[in-house]
């Protein structure tokens, strides 16, 4: 893991190899929230990202190959915000803000959601879960979505907006959408995050003003109920969620006066872990590093390059290693494992391109030269 603060990271890119032609290539308007890089049900990682006009995906060749399609694009038309979660069986689902203007000028806004059961296959129609808000201006205040995937494989739908709070919607049993849910809570500040554990129990965070308010689930299938919130103030948007045992989350945000990154467990109190992040919430991971159970964040970092740190896990209480790539980034990094369990890294460009590094077979968490995706 190297030293605090080591440069481990070469700074080059090169392009990704070509192959099939596909018919769309445009620059990455933004990426996804959630966990934007994937592996599928056969093992391949996928990038997906907003591009104008609609949703571009990459897929690895092979394997842990570390070549990759050219993207795939999907047309949807008026999305401003892309949310992307996966289940147990490797099926990933889309979430998307989308804004249509009205003759009158004003913007009619609601989510739209798809979704892909195999790896590099096509996704399923866009359909609308419509708005929770009935009043206009709430209606146009929506925020950006978070989703979760339960052990039943029920998705659940969560974006604030409106007076505050948070509101759920989900799917039944039977396949249909329920009714919106409120949730209640305060003001929400830069969205909200969910995930799901190991046993299919969902957990969900939003950052408020004074606290990171909390949600939590505690049978399959049961309500949400509101949890102790979190302390101190969290910077907005910056929650992030990773089960660091088994059926417990290890709450991750950046604090509101510049002191780095915090993170809490239940029972436990918070406690600081470094770090000088900028704005945007962490990606996070579980990975074995040199035969060590390891907890990984990435983020960016408050001069805007990509930055990762690593701890033992359930030990970032003695501070994490952190270490800046020196690639400038535009929002929040991904973290995954493919296929053959190395650690892999992506980011999108300020030039709109998206870069992959992959963990090197050497001691310690050091990453390869940067590649830049094909056709982008």
């Amino acid at each position: 893991m190297r030293g605090r603060g080591a440069q481990t990271v070469d700074r080059r890119t090169r392009s990704g190899a070509d192959v099939e032609e596909r018919p769309r290539a445009a620059s990455v308007t933004a990426a996804a929230t959630g966990s934007w890089l994937l592996r599928g049900n056969d093992g391949r990682l996928a990038v997906y990202a907003l591009v104008d006009g609609g949703v571009n995906r990459w897929t690895e060749t092979a394997v842990g190959s570390g070549r990759w399609t050219r993207p795939d694009f999907f047309p949807v038309a008026g999305l401003t915000a892309l949310a992307v979660a996966q289940g147990a069986n490797r099926y990933v689902h889309f979430l998307g803000r989308r804004e249509k203007r009205q003759s009158g000028g004003a913007a009619k806004v609601d989510l739209l959601y798809a979704v892909q059961y195999q790896s590099g296959r096509t996704l399923g129609d866009w359909r609308s879960l419509g708005n929770p808000y009935r009043d206009a201006r709430d209606a146009a205040a929506l925020g950006e979505p978070a989703a979760a995937v339960d052990g039943q494989g029920t998705v659940h739908v969560f974006v604030s907006g409106g007076a505050g709070g948070v509101m759920l919607r989900r799917e039944s049993k039977s396949g249909a959408w329920e009714a919106w849910q409120d949730l209640r809570g305060g003001e929400v500040a830069g969205g909200p995050v969910a995930a799901a554990t190991s046993a299919g129990l969902v957990e969900l965070l939003a950052p408020g003003r004074r606290s990171v308010m909390r949600w939590v689930q505690m049978d399959h299938g049961a309500d949400l109920r509101r949890a102790q919130d979190l302390m101190p103030a969290p910077v907005p948007g910056s929650a992030a969620l990773l089960e660091t045992g088994p059926g417990v989350f290890t709450a991750y945000w950046s604090e509101q006066s510049g002191t780095g990154v915090y993170a809490q467990r239940p029972g436990e109190w918070a406690f600081p872990a470094g770090g000088a992040p900028g704005e945007g919430p962490h990606a996070t991971l579980r990975a074995v590093v040199d035969g060590y159970d390891c907890t990984v964040l990435a983020h960016q970092g408050h001069t805007g390059t990509a930055v990762f740190g690593v701890c033992g896990t359930g030990g970032e209480s003695a501070g994490l290693w952190w270490t800046d790539t020196g690639v400038t980034c535009a929002g929040t990094p991904a973290l995954a494992l493919d296929g053959r369990g190395r650690v892999v890294m992506a980011t999108v460009a300020t030039d709109g391109s998206v870069l992959v590094s992959r963990q090197r077979p050497e001691p310690g968490l050091t990453l390869s030269d940067w590649d830049r995706l094909p056709g982008n």
